[in-house]
């Protein structure tokens, strides 16, 4: 019999699995986890900061508020491309990419910039658009600024973590830089001379110019390295998908039909004149954000303050328990929650939930973190109006034959209540303008509508004048009520 050598057996069997890992390899690249989810659920979700015109934005299609621009007409053809529906998931621009890498949405189309500080953490698709940075300024400061070398010294204005700020902190020698979330934020501050100058991408910039006769084009500054190349994002676990994406980024490209979309979306920002449209007055037009925005800030600080009162009544009884490990328990909660900021609380709430495998919605997530919230500092002001109860009063219910129980509940608690509604009543003021905040993850409530009224109406000021006698009515409003609610108890003395 012949005999082979330990070398000839370990070739013969590396060359007989060989074909077993090419079919391997052949079946991992066909598909992938976010691919087969999109595929699966038949939905493509993006995410996008619907406030930079023409490239998304909000206008009224066929009487219905819509976003729309050139990379809603993407996403559209990539879905189309796709054979699944397309969901749009708006978002704060600095949310995106964590919405991504927690799978929140599946992909990011926003103007986006494929930086080297980006591509450690997410992949991009083939560059779709290139375009070429500008500066805004005030109409009359037109000819002060003629090159880059003419702003030391000047406030500017960028859009945070975009490659704007990059060439404001590196080419504009001097300058002060100013790096804010939103476009009509950074608009509100050049037109209120906050600012002296905005780093923006040529299209948004000349639609503002369009929208707005006292901004100008700074026309003689360029920037060296002032081209952007924006792409699509995607989490690193999709190679397939990134391919799909590449595909129709091609077929886009190669049929140049981002002319058609970029004509779509000046289109549905202009009348055939380049005006703005005036038909409608402001309040016909945007009356309906505002009452969305209303009813959602009333719905989460109503939750908020119900399911405070309730996980605060809970911690206060921890708190003045003869148990240590409830006291505390409840004292660690209370100074964490109380000791960070509601906007981290927020994050972690509605990021954290996706890293754990639980899907909620952006709405039950600003609830939650709003509860929760509430919940430290109602505990707070419980058990203070409990320790203001005279301690007879215990001992009083006790020696009728009341179990530690029914004294509280009967006895010690009502009292306090009486005491504590006042406190109660600013904590209930509090939220309605904290439950703010939760814009940032794309609930459209008052604030989040402002930005929403401001980025189609390309009016920076007046939204927040108005937003702001809002919050006013919705806060005296209480306060009168609870005034009400107090008066009535004090006559039961």
């Amino acid at each position: 019999m012949k005999r082979f050598s330990k070398g000839t057996v370990l070739l013969g069997i590396i060359t007989a699995l060989l074909p077993f890992f090419f079919i391997g390899q052949a079946h991992a690249e066909e598909t992938d986890p976010i691919y087969e989810k999109v595929k699966e659920n038949g939905v493509l979700v993006v995410g996008l900061s619907a406030d930079y015109a023409p490239y998304e934005f909000r206008a009224n299609v066929d009487g219905k508020n819509e976003i729309v621009g050139i990379d809603i007409s993407i996403a559209q053809k990539i879905a189309d491309d796709l054979g699944v529906d397309l969901k749009i998931e708006e978002l704060g621009f600095d949310a995106l990419l964590g919405a991504l890498k927690t799978g929140k949405i599946d992909v990011v189309i926003s103007g986006m910039a494929a930086t080297d500080e980006r591509r450690k953490e997410v992949n991009f698709t083939d560059t779709y658009m290139e375009v070429q940075q500008t500066v805004l300024v005030r109409a009359e400061d037109a000819d002060r600024f003629q090159s880059t070398a003419d702003f030391d010294g000047v406030a500017v204005g960028a859009q945070r973590q975009t490659t704007q700020e990059e060439l404001a902190n590196t080419e504009l020698t001097g300058s002060t830089v100013t790096s804010l979330q939103r476009v009509p934020d950074l608009i509100t501050n050049l037109k209120s001379r906050k600012i002296d100058a905005i780093v923006m991408e040529g299209p948004v910039a000349e639609a503002y110019v369009t929208a707005n006769d006292t901004l100008a084009l700074a026309e003689n500054v360029t920037f060296e390295n002032g081209v952007k190349e924006t792409a699509i994002a995607i989490s690193k676990e999709a190679p397939v998908l990134l391919e799909k994406l590449n595909s129709s980024i091609e077929t886009i490209i190669s049929n140049d039909l981002l002319s058609q979309y970029k004509e779509d979306a000046f289109r549905l920002m202009f009348t055939e004149e380049g005006t703005i449209d005036e038909e409608q007055s402001f309040w016909e037009k945007y009356l309906p954000f505002y009452i969305t925005g209303t009813g959602y800030t009333i719905f989460l600080a109503l939750v908020g303050v119900l399911f405070g009162s309730i996980g605060g009544s809970l911690l206060a009884f921890m708190k003045l328990s003869k148990s240590k490990a409830l006291k505390v328990i409840a004292a660690v909660y209370i100074e964490y929650v109380r000791g960070t900021p509601l906007l981290v609380q927020i994050f972690i709430v509605y990021f954290g939930t996706g890293v754990l495998g639980l899907e909620l919605s952006k709405l039950a997530a600003g609830c939650i973190a709003l509860a929760l919230n509430s919940a430290a500092y109602v505990a707070e002001i419980i058990r203070a109006g409990i320790n203001a109860v005279n301690k007879g009063q215990l001992e009083a219910a006790r020696s009728l034959g009341m179990n530690q129980i029914q004294a509280m509940r009967f006895i010690i608690f009502p009292q306090a209540i009486k005491n504590i509604l006042p406190a109660l009543g600013n904590e209930f003021v509090t939220v309605i303008k904290e439950s703010s905040v939760v814009s940032v993850i794309g609930v459209s409530e008052l604030i989040f509508q402002t930005g929403v009224v401001q980025g189609a109406s390309f009016k920076p000021f007046l939204p927040y004048v108005i937003v702001s006698l809002i919050y006013f009515v919705l806060t005296f409003a209480l306060s009168r009520l609870l005034g009400v609610a107090e008066r009535r108890m004090k006559t039961s003395d």
